[in-house]
């Protein structure tokens, strides 16, 4: 519903008041999802007596699969232009995009965000600065308190970004130096690449020009639906077979339950007390009557339990794209192209993922060095940004050093590409340490071809 333009005549406040009300489905959809991640997957509550199991394959699944796409990820920045400035430049801006990504802690909180982003089906990156503390600060902001407007026909436009959260009083005074009238008061952000309001329930805080000249929000999905801006979740596509799984185990646990405090079964008796079924008991019945212990694991009746079970973990594979060897769970021993095709479903999803990643944290990096450059008097040119993501499978890393010296010495591949493809997470700084080392070893050679050998007698051999 965001992408519908706002008559010009409205006012913000009446936007800021209508926050609450907006996106009501894509809310609920958020609720129930982080509540089933959360273990929250029976539709009826447990009656008295009645046992409700959950296995939350959910939880585990999002989990797992959020630790495959961001294994070894990284970044590099290149120039532009062919020069020594340009390449000093863009070493300068590498370096501080490190040291952007230290001081917020951004690898923990990528995970965070991914696990968020794969449980609710988006997420979102704010990117501003602590004129307090005088750097760039990256923060992971909750979408369920954030509202975008796009272009119609351009779901990657943006052209505006509302952000609603609560605050305490004394929050509120703290951080605005404003009296709020409750305990709690709902703050409402509407920035434009133009402007920037600043509402505190109806009261309007600020309204000034955008001081950044952007948006500072990157709104980013799951996984993408053609032609929508919110994305899909992980979640829904595995409810179904996670809550029958879920009876399953729990039929089958009461069945085991019950076998293990056996049924007495008395025939042709009307009536009966103090039947106990227990070491040396003494029942005394009539004589056409019969009794016997009933039996629930006869004629192999758990085994089709179990084979229903294994067949509902089955289907939670093929839905989720999550193979069994992805869980280092493999039936038989498979390494190279044998475990890349066992691997494939996963593999494919990790690389959907990434390639939403990959623009996302490429505009991060790019918003994080318009900061630099505005607040901090930096210059870095013209330069371009690559995110280096690590294998999502074990690799035969002495194979692999030795491919990339092959393609060194045939000229396809340049050092700085070698060690970006081997991992290494500052290729610039290891190229001058290596450098600096060759010069040195250079040198000592030098000096020892130099130095006169001497033989017996202290003759000049």
């Amino acid at each position: 519903m965001n992408n519908i333009a706002i008559p010009q005549g409205r006012r913000s406040a009446d936007l800021a008041a209508q926050l609450a009300r907006m996106d009501r489905d894509r809310m609920r959809r958020y609720t129930e999802n982080l509540a089933f991640y959360n273990g929250e997957q029976w539709r009826q509550r447990a009656t008295r007596g009645e046992k409700h199991l959950t296995v939350n394959y959910a939880k585990a699944l999002v989990d797992k699969v959020s630790s495959y796409l961001m294994a070894g990820s990284s970044f590099a920045v290149d120039p532009l232009e062919d020069s020594d400035e340009a390449a000093k430049a863009a070493r300068s801006a590498e370096m501080l995009l490190h040291q952007v990504h230290q001081d917020n802690a951004l690898p923990g909180l990528d995970f965070d965000t991914e696990v968020d982003c794969a449980v609710l089906g988006d997420a979102a990156y704010k990117v501003t600065w602590d004129v307090k503390e005088k750097r760039v600060k990256v923060t992971s902001p909750d979408v369920q308190g954030l509202y975008a407007w796009w272009l119609p026909d351009d779901v990657s436009t943006v052209y505006r970004v509302a952000s609603r959260y609560q605050l305490s009083a004394d929050e509120v005074n703290l951080l605005y130096g404003h009296i709020s009238k409750g305990k709690n008061a709902w703050v409402s952000e509407i920035w434009t690449d133009r402007t920037f309001e600043l509402w505190i329930d109806k009261d309007q805080v600020t309204s000034i020009k955008n001081p950044y000249g952007f948006i500072p929000f990157i709104i980013f999905p799951n996984l993408r639906e053609p032609k929508r801006f919110w994305g899909v979740s992980d979640i829904p596509a595995i409810m179904e077979t996670q809550r029958e799984l879920n009876r399953a185990v729990s039929q089958l646990s009461r069945i085991l339950e019950l076998s293990g405090n056996p049924i007495a079964v008395l025939e042709n008796v009307e009536e009966s007390s103090d039947i106990a079924v227990q070491p040396g008991s003494v029942w005394n019945i009539p004589e056409d009557a019969r009794a016997y212990l009933l039996d629930l694991l006869q004629g192999g009746g758990v085994r089709l339990h179990i084979d229903y079970i294994d067949l509902l973990f089955r289907v939670l594979h093929d839905v989720s794209e999550s193979p069994r060897a992805a869980w280092g769970g493999a039936e038989r021993d498979l390494s190279g192209v044998a475990l890349e095709i066992e691997m494939q479903p996963l593999l494919q999803k990790v690389r959907r993922k990434r390639l939403i990643r990959a623009a996302v944290y490429k505009r991060r990096n790019e918003m994080i060095l318009a900061l630099l450059e505005k607040y901090a008097k930096q210059s870095f040119g013209l330069v371009s940004h690559r995110i280096i993501w690590g294998p999502v499978l074990p690799r035969d890393f002495q194979r692999q050093v030795s491919n990339e010296v092959s393609l060194i010495q045939s000229g396809v591949h340049s050092r700085r590409r070698a060690m970006d493809e081997l991992g290494v997470e500052d290729p610039e700084r290891e190229f001058s340490d290596w450098l600096e080392e060759r010069k040195q070893i250079l040198s000592m050679n030098k000096e020892l071809n130099a130095r006169p050998t001497r033989g017996e007698g202290g003759r000049e051999l």
